[in-house]
């Protein structure tokens, strides 16, 4: 059954702009996927020319409210979110994939919060923008959403950051460049006439530096270059800073030396303007140079075969290339560069291939390829193991005080039609709603209980005969005393996360071997996979320092061998410092083990700036980009995830010889000395390898811990009977 998407921007689609553009591409993108997609309008149809196409595919259908209702202009942002309640009401829909904050918020108090794919772009973009109120509006957002598209990798990392609940929803879905059918590019090869014809399209903004764009043919004419500027586009902005602008703009575009106003067009027309120009602008205020979002009228350009003059930023650097002819800052670099073209062929070819490549990204069979698997992940088909009882889906209730180590593995659960899922999340280890649980013993057919605690010595006594009770044990309670409390006969399966501490269960309790399994723990390989920033392989990383047993000198002992040959090596730290740690800071060993080691970092002048301590966080992807190594340095682990999440991301891991960790890791990566440890990095870097070690360790995490992989062990569990 095809997915039932409904879909809202807080866009005009009466206007072209990128917004509106985005509201096009969503919805064909949505129907190439696979989705029966609706499309609800802001704005009553004043033109057809972006709304009309998307009448025409299969599969997708507009609603215009104000066809419909008494409504005579564009919704506000409640009204927005009290019409799509009722249209859901009426046909439910499976996803709503939602552009615009402010209706973002009034969706997330409402009917359609957990099914909310949100579109975030309207965001604060700096930390002093970021107002408390603003970052309690984007967690509840974060909450009631299931998936959150993010336009750029930056935008994804900025939001994990400052916002820890959308970590782990969110997703990339960059914008969407669709040609009209029949459109052709332009034609390969420099200009072959006379002047230089410039385009802009889009709308009228003091920011987007539009008017200054318009005295580009004058200026240009000065140093004997003939060009035209051709503008597409009947949107202009009234700025409350500056209330002469629209007037300004407007006469600019009217009566300006060598520019054509076009005015505004269809989409296809305005793309085919553009294709009959030479030289597209994108060049915009200083102020935007930080901006998080990324300009889908530089990737239609690109795609077109137009070349793009914009600012020079990281992100377009990433997208162009350091060395693109055409990056400006000011009036004088836009001149200089479009001289400098219109003189020298092989520069203008050069930007042209630039631009096309970086297109090829954000094709819409690129976009539905995104939403396919977005789709898979978030509605998975049934296995071949179809849990159901007594032609009913498998009941699962999940019980425990932390779910952290849990969560996907329930977003799995919860996103089967074969399963029903309730939880019950105890408020601490040894508090809960007494009534609350006996309700899910008397409805499930599997309890599982996360962590071998108070929860599973409660359940186990309160089983009833026809119900499974699973255990997921983990180190922390194996040396406790709720083990040796726990009626193993009331228990079907304990679960144990590695081979070496499923081997030290059974030998420490004394249960049953056959009720003692392992089911490893799962990494959010698609989540943990983003593109690596310039210098990984010089950075080391640790995720988790405290209690002493992690042992963070271990790890600076091997970064002091490979500064000795290398300063460019440093140390990251992600982690709470054991302060933060009550239970660990009370004690005097603890204590004393870390005070000698911060004084060591402190005054040794080889390991002086070298040691940079993150702050503790959810946004653990973002942050490993930078990681090259991820170092496993304890005296003991049970399974140690942060090598795996180092793996996923492209990192190399990087292990001491702790008890069990052949048994989780490749000995490929198991060092015995931290002296060998540093040899075998510098080696890997000086030898041009990380790459290639990295690539061998993101495949061996995917064939033994991908999310996929795990879960379906977890099927194989419960459909045991």
């Amino acid at each position: 059954m095809r997915p039932r998407a409904l879909v809202y921007g807080d866009v005009d689609l009466n206007m072209i702009d990128g917004s509106a553009i985005w509201a096009q591409g969503m919805v064909q993108a949505l129907a190439r996927a696979g989705c029966e997609v609706t499309l609800v309008l802001k704005a009553p149809v004043r033109t057809g020319r972006l709304v009309d196409p998307l009448r025409d595919l299969p599969g997708v259908t507009v609603r215009s409210p104000h066809a419909e209702l008494p409504i005579d202009r564009p919704m506000a942002p409640k009204q927005a979110a009290a019409v799509l309640a009722d249209l859901d009401a009426a046909t439910p829909h499976d996803l709503v994939v939602v552009r615009g904050r402010e209706v973002a918020a009034k969706l997330s108090a409402g009917p359609l919060a957990g099914r909310l794919w949100t579109y975030l772009t309207d965001v604060p973009q700096s930390a002093a923008e970021f107002t408390a109120t603003a970052k309690a509006e984007l967690h509840r957002i974060a909450d009631a959403s299931r998936v959150l598209l993010c336009q750029t990798e930056e935008l994804r990392g900025f939001l994990e950051n400052a916002v820890p609940a959308t970590a782990g929803k969110s997703v990339l879905f960059p914008p969407v460049v669709v040609l009209p059918d029949g459109l052709e590019p332009r034609a390969p090869g420099p200009p072959d006439r006379r002047e230089l014809r410039l385009v802009y399209t889009g709308k009228f903004a003091p920011r987007w530096n539009t008017y200054e764009m318009t005295s580009l043919p004058r200026l240009l004419a000065i140093r004997g270059v003939d060009a035209e500027l051709h503008v597409v586009g009947d949107k202009i902005h009234a700025d409350s800073s500056d209330p002469g602008f629209a007037t300004r703009m407007r006469t600019a575009l009217e009566s300006g030396e060598g520019v054509i106003w076009h005015g505004g067009h269809p989409r296809a027309e305005a793309m085919r303007l553009t294709a009959a120009c030479d030289v597209g602008l994108s060049w915009r205020h200083p102020d935007m140079d930080a901006s998080l979002e990324l300009s889908t009228k530089v990737l239609e350009c690109g795609t077109l075969g137009v070349p793009v003059v914009l600012n020079r930023t990281p992100m377009h650097e990433r997208l162009l290339g350091a060395d693109y002819p055409l990056f400006a800052a000011t009036e004088d670099d836009v001149l200089d560069a479009l001289t400098l073209i219109g003189k020298n062929p092989d520069l203008f070819t050069l930007a042209v291939d630039r631009c096309r490549t970086a297109a090829t990204d954000f094709t819409l069979d690129a976009a539905a390829d995104r939403l396919r698997k977005y789709l898979t992940q978030t509605f998975p088909e049934p296995s071949e193991k179809v849990l159901s009882v007594k032609d009913r889906p498998l009941r699962v209730g999940v019980a425990g005080h932390d779910l952290k180590f849990f969560t996907r593995l329930l977003d799995y659960l919860r996103s089967r039609p074969d399963m029903e899922i309730r939880v019950d999340h105890w408020s601490a280890l040894k508090a809960h709603d007494e009534d609350r649980s006996q309700a899910l013993v008397d409805w499930a057919d599997v309890v599982i209980c996360e962590w071998c605690g108070p929860n599973a010595l409660w359940y186990a006594e309160r089983k009833r005969p026809d119900q499974r009770l699973i255990v997921r044990l983990h180190r922390f309670e194996l040396y406790a005393h709720w083990p040796k409390k726990l009626n193993i006969d009331a228990v079907d399966q304990v679960v144990c996360v590695s081979p070496h501490y499923t081997d030290l269960t059974r030998e420490i309790t004394g249960w049953p071997a056959q009720k003692v399994v392992t089911v490893p723990n799962w990494v959010d390989d698609e989540q943990l996979d983003r593109p690596k920033l310039p210098g990984a392989e010089y950075h080391l990383g640790m995720i988790g320092i405290a209690p002493s047993r992690k042992r963070l000198d271990l790890a600076v002992d091997a970064l002091e061998h490979l500064r000795r040959e290398d300063p460019r090596f440093t140390l990251f730290v992600k982690s709470k410092l054991p302060w933060d740690y009550w239970w660990i800071w009370q004690k005097d060993d603890e204590r004393a083990h870390y005070e000698k080691l911060f004084h060591r970092i402190r005054r040794s002048k080889l390991l002086a700036g070298s040691v940079v301590f993150d702050s503790y966080g959810r946004d653990v992807a973002s942050w490993l980009r930078r990681i090259g190594f991820v170092l496993s340095t304890s005296d003991d682990e049970s399974f140690h995830l942060a090598p795996a999440e180092g793996m996923a991301s492209g990192a190399v891991p990087a292990l001491l010889p702790w008890p069990g960790a052949e048994t989780i890791y490749d000995s490929h990566w198991i060092h015995e000395t931290p002296q060998t440890m540093a040899t075998a990095i510098a080696s890997t870097v000086s030898e041009g390898r990380w790459e290639s070690e990295a690539t061998l360790a993101r495949t061996q995490l995917q064939t033994a811990y991908a999310l996929p992989k795990v879960c379906h062990q977890w099927t194989d569990l419960l459909s045991q009977r």
